[in-house]
């Protein structure tokens, strides 16, 4: 049962208000006190706002929880899940069986192995025939490229070093062709200079012919007696 307020004045007398009255009119305390303290404090309020905004938080936190549990579940499903783990385990069962009958039958495996399939026939049912056709013409590729793929295997090893010589090479062939280069420019410089001195024996021969013609004989040449 709610007890009864000591501030209210309808409320019938208790020893709370009785003793309120005597400290009132001891002078302990005011009625003005008194009526201040018959409003409800503020920070009850806020606290009552806060428990439940904790609540609500520890709620949502809970649910959270609950969440990541479930994706976790989701996660796992394909190793904790009962379902997949049975899938699993007949799976499993399904290769040791398999293994079992193949090493009860060791021996007769080993022979067949061993013999030769040459002329002999390997029964294909006729509508795997076209796959047949297409695995053949793709053996044959591969068989015939097997050489190439061989050789580049055994050059992988050898790799750095071919390419280190490749790059030296590449530096010579620079060097070379920048050599050519230069010879080419000087040959064709020379072949304009003889082309200048063949265009010009023709001028200077004229030139003598027409000296000799006049009587003009070169000073510097001496005529032995």
């Amino acid at each position: 049962m709610e007890a009864a307020n000591p501030w209210d004045e309808a409320s019938a007398p208790n020893a709370a208000r009785l003793l309120l009255g005597r400290f009132v009119a001891s002078g302990l305390v005011t009625q003005e006190m008194l009526n201040i303290s018959k409003k409800s404090a503020s920070c009850f309020v806020n606290f009552s706002r806060l428990q439940q905004i904790t609540d609500i938080q520890a709620e949502i936190n809970q649910k959270n929880l609950e969440i990541e549990l479930l994706r976790l579940e989701k996660d796992t499903a394909d190793v904790v899940h009962p379902s997949f783990l049975d899938e699993k385990c007949h799976t499993l069962q399904n290769m040791n069986n398999h293994l079992e009958a193949v090493l009860k039958e060791k021996r007769s495996l080993r022979q067949r192995l061993l013999k030769p399939m040459c002329q002999e026939n390997l029964p294909i049912e006729s509508v795997y025939h076209r796959y047949m056709v297409h695995l053949l013409e793709m053996a044959v590729t591969f068989i015939e490229r097997l050489e190439t793929h061989l050789e580049t295997i055994r050059n992988i090893p050898h790799l750095d070093a071919n390419l280190k010589k490749m790059s030296k090479a590449l530096a010579k062939m620079n060097i070379l062709v920048t050599e050519t280069e230069e010879l080419a420019e000087n040959i064709l410089k020379w072949r304009e200079q003889q082309k200048e001195i063949s265009s010009c024996i023709p001028q200077i021969l004229a030139e003598e012919n027409d000296l000799h013609k006049h009587g003009f004989t070169d000073p510097c040449v001496h005529h032995t007696p």
